[in-house]
């Protein structure tokens, strides 16, 4: 027994839970259809219409928007089921019910670009502006690196010059000139993960600078093979989002997140970050920095500006597996999963593999749609994250049809099978992979198809400036506010051969 009916003043009202238990021997009844629209009808103004009851199309069950965001959700299915169909019917519902609520949605197919309209900003690596200072120490290692471990002496270095150089951007802002000889770490005031500006022109100058000073030789190839990584990702085009304008400064922090998290929202209150366009190797510490910079934007501003965080395919950044991904991402996801609420950062998870996300995060989200899942260990996480008297519909599980859900927690009634409405074809997800410069195959597999794909092979790795004038990205980057130029160590940008020489001669 999980609810009942009760009359009301102007119409009979469905409650949780039951005041009075029927006895032996009372009469059973099958539920009516007037019944059941008494128990799935709205409960208040703030109710969406997306699913209807499996038995009877006639019914509309309303989600409670309140309950389902302030609580988190997930949505959770096999491929192919509709699940993103689902999750853009669900994001535009809500977009309707609450005009005010932002949206960030992590887009890993590239699906959503067209499903929220004129509603939403698109970005992607080609119009997104990202300063790499942005970035913790432990998001700038991960990029630097590559996604492998850090070398633990050149993290040492970084550790060392990365607060002196903002304190010398600082400095320099502040036309400081004197003081500039002065700044050392212990006096500088900030530590690797301030979000403060810094160059890194000044960073490989302050690690020139300390190998210079070296004696020992030998030690010089440690901070040479630094430089050289910085140097490297610096120069590579697909990091252009990270470091355009590295060397030339700009206190672009307050833009920055006005343009990713729509504030103000501009009749764009929604934005969709495409994730297929960017290097494999930065993906999980972009993502990291998103997530972070939406639960800290939250806790610092008292939560005054709720926003809706969706991070699509959540097992890839949030395993249950510690010895798989990436630390920070999932320390950051988990972070708003546990804490957000209370600064008005709410979580939304979508996933085909529910057992490979970490049980504590997806534990923290008290409304679940299941569609269909075929994998036992799926089933059996369904299982422990439902209540006894909902455990029978499970079974239905592994043969739930398209677009059939069930539908657990705050956010409705009861425990239910739904069905989600229809959604129209032009918010329909769909992958944007194959763009319409590369010649479909029912043109045949000729020379000039081939030669479209190779240009867009090789333009993922080569210089970019021809999407400036690319008509399709929609909302630009922010007005840059005015940089600082300001006078600076000027580093060895290469090898110094008189150095290398020395490097080849024996120790002795």
């Amino acid at each position: 027994l999980l609810g009942e009916i009760l009359g009301g003043p102007d119409r009979p009202k469905f409650q949780r839970g039951v005041t009075n238990y029927p006895t032996i021997g009372d009469t059973v009844d099958l539920i009516s259809n007037q019944e059941l629209r008494t128990v799935y009808a709205p409960s208040g103004s703030d109710q969406i219409d997306i699913v209807t009851l499996q038995q009877d199309r006639s019914v509309v069950a309303y989600v409670d928007v309140e309950e389902m965001l302030s609580k988190h959700f997930a949505v959770l299915g096999s491929t192919g089921v509709g699940k993103s169909t689902g999750v853009s019917l669900l994001l535009n519902e809500i977009l309707k019910s609450r005009p005010n609520l932002r949206i960030f949605l992590l887009d890993v197919h590239n699906e959503y670009g067209r499903c929220f309209g004129d509603r939403s900003l698109v970005l992607n690596p080609r119009n997104l502006r990202l300063p790499f200072w942005l970035f913790n120490f432990e998001e700038i290692v991960d990029v630097l690196f590559g996604g492998r471990p850090g070398v633990p002496d050149e993290l040492d270095i970084l550790s060392e010059v990365i607060p002196v150089a903002k304190g010398l951007y600082t400095q320099y802002q502040n036309g400081d000139r004197p003081a500039l000889k002065r700044v050392d770490q212990k006096t500088v005031g900030y530590t690797v993960d301030t979000p403060v500006p810094y160059r890194l022109v000044d960073l490989i100058a302050l690690i020139d600078e300390r190998m210079g000073k070296l004696e020992n030789r030998s030690s010089r190839i440690l901070y040479h093979k630094l430089i050289a990584r910085i140097e490297t990702v610096r120069n590579d085009p697909r990091y252009a989002f990270m470091f355009e304008n590295a060397n030339v400064g700009g206190d672009t922090m307050a833009e920055v997140i006005s343009h990713l998290f729509r504030l103000p929202a501009n009749g764009r209150p929604m934005t969709v970050m495409q994730l297929a366009g960017f290097p494999a190797e930065v993906i999980d510490s972009v993502v990291s920095v998103m997530c972070r910079m939406a639960f800290d934007f939250g806790l610092w501003s008292d939560g005054v500006s709720p926003m809706l965080f969706v991070c699509e395919e959540a097992h890839r950044y949030a395993s249950a597996d510690r010895s798989i991904g990436f630390g920070p991402t999932r320390k950051a996801v988990s972070r708003i999963a546990k804490e957000g609420r209370k600064y008005g950062v709410y979580l939304g998870l979508v996933t085909q593999r529910p057992a490979e996300l970490d049980a504590t995060i997806i534990s923290q989200c008290n409304t679940l749609f299941a569609m269909r899942l075929a994998n036992d260990r799926d089933q059996a996480l369904l299982r422990s994250a439902v209540s006894d008297a909902a455990a029978n519909l499970l079974s239905f599980v592994p043969s739930l049809g398209t677009r059939e859900v069930l539908a657990f927690g705050e956010g409705v009634a009861l425990p239910t099978r739904l069905r989600f409405k229809e959604v129209p074809v032009h918010q329909l997800p769909r992958s944007e992979a194959s763009i319409s410069t590369v010649p479909s195959a029912t043109s045949g597999h000729d020379m000039h198809f081939v030669g479209a794909v190779l240009e867009r092979w090789r333009g993922a790795t080569s210089n970019r400036d021809a999407a400036a004038n690319d008509p399709s990205l929609g909302e630009r980057s922010p007005v840059r506010s005015p940089t600082v130029e300001a006078p600076m160590l000027q580093p060895s940008m290469g090898l110094d051969p008189d150095r290398f020489s020395l490097l080849k001669k024996p120790l002795r």
